[in-house]
């Protein structure tokens, strides 16, 4: 396992709180797993967007999808999110 990558049981405590899951009203995202694994890596390692790896794709898409979560409505599921992940038990 990655150093920052979700385990399976963070990811399915988180995975029904994201826009662009299967069955959610608007476009269905290409993969919500790889987006959130690269939004907690940019916390985390505090670098810059533009500084993510390439394994997460295009900083730019992963910054403007971001981005867009607060205009969508979805401010809370990142914190939510963060939440479920952070008082886990190890």
């Amino acid at each position: 396992m990655r150093r920052y990558a979700l385990r399976d049981d963070q990811w399915d405590r988180i995975k029904d709180f994201l826009p662009g899951r299967e069955g959610h009203v608007g476009g269905t995202a290409a993969d919500n797993r790889l987006f959130v694994e690269a939004v907690l890596f940019r916390y985390r390692a505090g670098v810059p967007w533009r500084d993510l790896p390439e394994r997460f794709g295009g900083w730019k898409v992963v910054y403007q999808r971001f981005n867009r979560w607060p205009r969508a409505g979805f401010s809370s599921a990142f914190s939510s999110c963060w939440h479920a992940i952070t008082t886990t038990n190890t």
